[in-house]
């Protein structure tokens, strides 16, 4: 990801992880969403998503329309296997074998299971649709305090430049009329 912002939007006590991709993307943490149904083990709770039929095919055809890159014949496959007792399916054998962009895993501290915003709302709802909406209700206020920061930036930029433009018009009018005088005085020498 390249120029990446971190921001934290909160649902019921939960502080959950957003990161931006130059102010395009957003990606939620999963984990963290993960920590409503169980604190200790959210990986768990991601690993048990993944293993669903319903999930597999949503995670498919969003890649699918989001990522010219995505290999639909291992997304064929891990759907014949969904829903059954045996199949699992971690977030980074996903990303791996179907050059998924949906979903990204990040290693180390502040890490953990990553989704674009259409996947992690719908992860959320499969949580629970009250916290969904908590989530949801959060990362509208998040976008709405950046579009106004944004905004405040760009009206900021536009005045700006209209004094700057009105000086350089005023400079260049002392300059036209400097020059008008200036060939008025030569022109009344010559005569």
């Amino acid at each position: 990801m390249s120029k990446v912002k971190k921001d934290t939007i909160e649902a019921k006590g939960i502080a959950i992880q957003v990161y931006t991709e130059d102010f395009k993307n957003d990606y939620i943490s999963l984990t963290d969403i993960a920590r409503y149904k169980n604190s200790e083990e959210p990986n768990v709770v991601v690993a048990n998503w993944m293993r669903n039929y319903n999930t597999i095919e949503y995670l498919g055809i969003w890649e699918q329309l989001n990522n010219l890159e995505f290999n639909p014949l291992e997304f064929e496959g891990f759907l014949r296997e969904a829903g059954s007792n045996a199949f699992t399916l971690s977030p980074q054998k996903w990303v791996n074998m179907t050059k998924a962009k949906g979903i990204y895993v990040k290693l180390g501290r502040g890490g953990g299971t990553f989704a674009h915003k259409d996947i992690a709302f719908k992860f959320a709802s499969w949580i629970s649709a009250e916290f969904e909406l908590y989530i949801i209700k959060d990362y509208q206020r998040l976008k709405d305090d950046e579009n106004s920061r944004l905004s405040l930036g760009w009206n900021l930029n536009r005045e700006i430049s209209k004094i700057n433009y009105k000086n350089s018009y005023r400079c260049n009018q002392r300059i036209s009329l400097k020059g008008s005088y200036q060939r008025a005085v030569i022109l009344s020498i010559r005569k």
